[in-house]
């Protein structure tokens, strides 16, 4: 089925990170020396916003400004690689970037160019309102540089309000406050803080509702989740996945296209930004917009095309320019908790092989009773879901050698720990790989499970 098409309304952005080796400090000054640093760009601000939902499947319109200068017609290709179709309203003025110095995916320093705001070239209201009238959601990315302030861009605006078309407002300190009627705004904790007079993320919420005359705000509150107030008076406290590590770059933009996607599926606010919230947290823990595949490959079954186990897979994979992804663990009476951190690891690439513990592994890790079901059942039930795309058996107590053999681009586990504690991380370096720790799911365990069983006589 195909997914009903987004227009994002606001300020695209060049972003670009300079990844580079930290080793030692300058001799001249108390400052690190990142030595040959790597060059990736990629859309920013509502070019990002959009840009994901596009990589989601979704059909994706932006109406923005774009410059006529060198930044400009980069960002015009990278959202053209993107999937994103563009209506663009020119921009007189040069190109806002944003490059970030980074090691190892953390930020070391910020450099902003193009900080002037630009004027808009020409925003004819007609053609604006012709693409809002075949959106099933508008999500208004505002970066305060001008284009949600447009008279013609927001006269369009109040006529899809007015048509009943869900208009998701993300605000920005220096634009301005959304129009009357938006089904849904949502300012951060400190947009909230400066519009509003309360203290408390749930009674800002209220207050701006009211303020703004919207059907429902939504403050979002970076870890500790979100918080949403409705027209009618309803509250609801969303509370973020626990996670560890990351990059928070980019996590907002990545709320508000699943917020605005999820309503221009039919979805109610509050089903949307639970949705959002856990999303959120996951792309954070992924390592932010520098590491989003915004351009990926036609999505393919890898299954289909292979029958080789996962070192066929993972060949295929490399041929076709898929990203591969590996986690692993015992997998022993597989539950809800296994489910969504194997769910959260394919969102992460285009395949996902397992790394299973042998059963010799698992009782030398659990103990003689261990396990309780053998590793051909394992692999069985793993092999049926629709997120696995190949398991490896491995003997060994870890599965470096596995993962040293077959080199995927991303090593994912889920937990309470941080990156810096997986001996995993220090070995997928050697092949610029990376480790991410998914959310955390509480109250999911193997072992609770047999404890269980064992008490009740099963």
């Amino acid at each position: 089925m195909t997914a009903a098409p987004l227009v994002v309304v606001g300020d695209a952005l060049l972003d670009r990170d300079l990844d580079g080796r930290v080793e030692r400090l300058a001799p001249d000054a108390p400052v690190p020396v990142v030595e040959d640093p790597v060059q990736h760009s990629r859309p920013g601000g509502a070019g990002l916003a959009a840009a994901l939902a596009a990589a989601d499947g979704r059909p994706v319109t932006l109406i923005t400004a774009l410059a006529r200068d060198l930044a400009g017609r980069e960002l015009g290709a990278l959202l053209a690689e993107a999937g994103v179709e563009v209506l663009d309203l020119g921009l007189e003025g040069r190109t806002p970037e944003k490059v970030r110095v980074t090691t190892h995916g953390r930020s070391l320093l910020r450099i902003d160019r193009g900080g002037r705001r630009g004027e808009i070239a020409r925003a004819p209201a007609a053609a604006v309102t012709t693409v809002l009238e075949d959106a099933r959601a508008v999500l208004v990315s505002d970066y305060g540089r001008g284009v949600a302030a447009d008279p013609a861009v927001r006269m369009a605006l109040e006529a899809a309000v007015a048509a009943g078309t869900p208009v998701i407002w993300d605000p920005h300190p220096r634009g301005p406050e959304p129009v009357r009627g938006v089904a849904l705004a949502t300012p951060n904790r400190a947009e909230a803080a400066r519009a509003a007079g309360a203290a408390v993320p749930a009674e800002q919420a209220g207050e701006l509702v009211e303020r703004w005359g919207a059907d429902h705000v939504c403050v979002t509150l970076g870890a500790d989740g979100a918080a949403l107030a409705g027209r009618d008076g309803d509250r609801l406290q969303v509370p973020a996945p626990r996670a560890s590590g990351g990059d928070p770059c980019g996590a907002g933009d990545r709320f508000a296209s699943v917020v605005a996607a999820r309503m221009a599926d039919g979805a109610a606010p509050a089903e949307a930004v639970t949705a959002a919230v856990a999303k959120a947290s996951a792309f954070v823990a992924a390592g932010g917009a520098a590491a989003a595949r915004l351009n990926r490959p036609e999505p393919l079954d890898p299954r289909g095309r292979t029958g080789g186990g996962p070192d066929e897979l993972v060949r295929r994979a490399r041929e076709s320019g898929w990203s591969v992804v590996a986690t692993g663990g015992c997998f022993d009476l597989l539950h809800a908790g296994h489910v969504r951190t194997l769910q959260g690891a394919r969102a992460l690439g285009d395949c996902l092989v397992v790394c299973l513990n042998s059963d010799d592994s698992v009782r030398r890790l659990k103990g003689p009773d261990r396990p309780v079901v053998s590793q051909e059942d394992r692999a069985a039930v793993l092999s049926a879901l629709a997120c696995v795309d190949a398991v490896a058996v491995f003997d060994e107590d870890t599965p470096e050698a596995v993962l040293d053999r077959l080199r995927p681009d991303v090593w994912a586990k889920g937990g309470d720990y941080s990156v810096d504690d997986l001996p995993e991380a220090r070995l997928m370096e050697r092949w610029s790989g990376r480790a991410v720790i998914l959310p955390y799911v509480e109250g999911r365990s193997t072992t609770r499970l047999i404890r269980e069983a064992a008490h009740r006589g099963v």
